[in-house]
């Protein structure tokens, strides 16, 4: 399916919007620059500032003094209106759109100002819900109205371009007809020290593929483009002269902030892609590099390029050196960028290139007049996250085309079967003792209980693991081992905070101690990819591998993904995770936002991995017949959507064992599901769980788990009902099992069925 571009928004160093930064790439005008908006200590770093502070993008976006934003926000705020705009969309046609972004930072920057305050006084406290990426997703979002569904990815560097490989996937599968994908990110103290600590900043600015390079400045941005079908566009009125036609993701495997010699990871992403667009190498133009000036990425970058492009590589550059490294902007600003370059006949150079003695050459001037049919952009990120698009010109022929907009099939055409679920919480791990015996708290907060990790993590390799690390990969493997699957398709994570206690380490010694002797382990270890991707090094899995970071919808982002690969793609297993923990600085500040402590429920962390297949094996636990996300939905829409869930699937209120909800036991909580369910599902039972495992981020994943177990020993214990049953319940044959899960914004409905 041809996608195309109907709209793009920027803000970089270069500029606000699209005009600002074409010029700024005519004159070869770079925005790289000493440091004027961010407080930090260490001036001696250039970098590539977006030339607005937070208080010019709020008085342009109309926003009340004194309302809690990021600049993450701030900046996307600017970046999505643009694009909409372009697009001819409105307010009223976002119910029909769906929402990517990609960020890793998140709200960091507003995190890392208030820390001390946040933790010991009251000063702050409305700038605790804006930490995690997902806030920041959602208030980006909120500022132009109701989107159909919003999630966020967070693959550190890849992780805009991963959200415009999901928003393709989205309408390829017909789930939206309409995607805004891209990513924001604003460059903060934490991530500033945290890539000095790693040795990899330059002090003059970057050169990539230059002999001399030395490291990367590190840049702020935001960029979305706005997707949909040729189709679809054309039915509307809309045309586009780019669009989007193939698009590659892979794992380098390798390290965790290092990048293979030969580039695996880079070499497959871009392989891919172009064998995607159904284009052979020789076909390429252009090539937008990752080129981050570091010494071993821009040689692995090269020899990846080399393996592809064999003698014959196209003309190349990397536009870093006009806007600094944006992270995970990167890869919707440079999209930016090359929709620009394309549009206007034009090669961007790399700036302050000389010498290409152990690289590739890139164009070190600008190159007008040339006709750029099909451009490659590069993303790559921590973990070997690896990300290529594919970029062509949309022919004259095409837009005259009759529009024919076909009828929307259903996104799942057959069940995804779960053929095996592992947890680690505050119940036995591994065990399905909670079924007959479950663990029974009174506190309001219990961590989960650890394993032996010997049996899955060698002593040497568990002792430099932070406790979610060891706790995720212990439970993938043993997920695996039960599945006989020994080397899954692809990867998929959710994660709601990441690995918080290396997080907070970090950003304690930073605001306590000062900018300098900062250890790089804590902020490796920092970035909420890091658990997926140390999963794929441990297990030499190069293919897709992807995370989710939205908040308590995390793992259905996660499931959602791996499920549209499994049903339409060659890929035929995968592994999908969620995992969270939880300290006890961390909880105390939860609680004052009211996101937790509240009477009634207890908290909680989880690791949880389960192994999907296309096929049964023979040994599965059940089925992944159906699922829906919602975002901000009237009750009649929602209504809507459980009626349309049980007619596309011949179901009737008879066929389902029990709704399975994520009711907490707290009272604001009875009034999001039990006052709402009966609404919804009339008197089919209502079930639950948290307050057997506790309430997380990534609780949801234990829905997943528990209602697996349930299909499988085709019963529900006693324990699972909301009203209380004297004795468990068996589910025949033919029955099901619906997950609800309910933020308040984000709703999600999955259908699970015996096996």
């Amino acid at each position: 399916m041809r996608l195309w571009i109907t709209g793009s928004g920027i803000v970089s160093a270069l500029g606000v919007g699209r005009e600002a930064t074409l010029r700024s790439l005519l004159e070869s005008r770079s925005g790289i620059g000493t440091v004027r908006f961010l407080q930090t200590e260490h001036t001696e770093f250039p970098v590539g500032e977006v030339p607005m502070s937070d208080e010019q993008m709020e008085h342009l976006l109309g926003i009340a003094q004194g309302t809690p934003t990021t600049r993450t926000s701030l900046m996307g705020m600017l970046a999505l209106g643009e694009a909409l705009e372009q697009a001819q969309l409105t307010r009223d046609d976002l119910r029909k759109v769906a929402f990517v972004s990609g960020t890793t930072v998140g709200g960091m920057d507003r995190t890392e100002q208030y820390w001390l305050d946040l933790l010991e006084n009251d000063k702050h406290n409305e700038f605790i819900s804006t930490h995690d990426c997902g806030a920041c997703t959602e208030m980006i979002a909120d500022h132009f109205g109701a989107f159909a569904s919003v999630t966020t990815l967070s693959t550190a560097c890849s992780s805009a371009a991963n959200a415009i490989i999901y928003g393709a996937r989205l309408i390829e599968n017909g789930v939206a007809d309409i995607v805004v994908a891209g990513g924001a990110e604003c460059i903060t103290k934490f991530h500033l020290n945290g890539f000095n600590s790693l040795r990899i900043l330059d002090t003059t600015p970057c050169r990539p593929f230059d002999a001399t390079r030395t490291g990367l400045n590190l840049g702020e941005g935001a960029a979305f483009v706005v997707l949909e079908s040729e189709a679809h566009a054309l039915s509307r009125g809309v045309k586009a002269t780019i669009s989007l036609d193939g698009y590659g993701n892979a794992c380098d495997a390798f390290h965790q902030t290092a990048s293979s010699s030969d580039g695996e990871g880079a070499f497959r992403a871009m392989t891919e892609a172009i064998r995607n667009a159904g284009l052979t190498p020789s076909d390429i133009s252009y090539i937008n590099a990752h080129g981050t000036g570091t010494p071993n990425n821009d040689s692995s970058e090269s020899a990846a390029m080399q393996r592809v492009f064999g003698s014959h590589i196209p003309p190349l550059s990397s536009t870093k050196s006009f806007t600094g490294h944006t992270t995970s902007a990167s890869g919707s600003i440079e999209t930016v960028i090359c929709l620009l370059a394309m549009n206007n006949s034009f090669i961007p150079p790399n700036l302050n290139f000389n010498d290409s003695s152990d690289c590739v050459a890139p164009v070190a001037k600008l190159v007008e007049g040339v006709e750029l049919n099909h451009v490659l952009c590069n993303s790559f990120g921590f973990g070997g996250n690896d990300s290529s698009l594919l970029l062509s010109k949309v022919k004259p022929a095409s837009e005259s085309r009759q529009a024919s907009v076909s009828a929307r099939t259903n996104a799942f055409p057959r069940p995804i079967y779960v053929l095996s679920a592992q947890h680690i919480s505050a119940q036995q791990p591994f065990s399905r003792d909670w079924m007959q015996n479950p663990v029974r708290y009174a506190e309001p907060f219990v961590r989960s209980i650890e394993p032996d990790y010997k049996p899955f993590i060698p002593p040497m390799e568990s002792r430099r693991m932070g406790r979610l690390l060891k706790r995720a990969l212990a439970v993938s493997k043993s997920a695996l081992a039960e599945s006989g699957v020994e080397n899954p398709d692809i990867i998929v994570t959710g994660t709601g905070l990441g690995c918080l206690e290396n997080t907070q380490l970090f950003l304690d010694a930073l605001c306590r101690e000062g900018e300098y002797l900062l250890k790089p382990t804590h902020f490796m270890q920092s970035t909420h990819n890091t658990i997926g991707s140390l999963i794929a090094i441990n297990m030499g899995c190069h293919g897709y591998n992807a995370t989710y970071a939205h908040g308590s919808i995390s793992f259905e982002s996660a499931l959602h993904d791996a499920m549209l690969q499994l049903c339409n793609t060659y890929h035929t297993t995968a592994l999908v995770g969620s995992h969270d923990e939880m300290t006890p600085s961390y909880y105390n500040l939860l609680c004052k936002s009211g996101f937790l402590g509240n009477p009634g429920e207890m908290a909680s962390e989880c690791s949880v991995s389960v192994v999907l297949g296309e096929n049964s094996r023979g040994n599965a636990l059940c089925a992944i017949k159906d699922m829906v996300m919602l975002y901000q939905p009237s009750s009649n829409q929602l209504k809507q959507a459980v009626e349309s869930l049980f007619s596309r699937n011949g179901l009737t209120s008879h066929d389902i064992a029990g709704i399975l909800s994520g009711f907490n036991g707290s009272e604001g909580s009875r009034k999001d599901y039990c006052d709402h369910c009966g609404e919804l599902f009339g008197d089919i039972p209502m079930l639950h769980y948290k307050h057997l495992f506790g309430e997380c981020y990534s609780a949801s994943a234990l829905s997943m788990y528990v209602a697996a177990c349930c299909l499988a020993e085709r019963t529900i214990p006693q324990a699972l009902y909301v009203t209380p049953s004297a004795e468990p319940v068996s589910i025949s044959e033919h029955q099901a099992l619906v997950l609800y899960n309910n933020d308040g914004k984000n709703h999600s409905l999955t259908l699970l069925t015996a096996v």
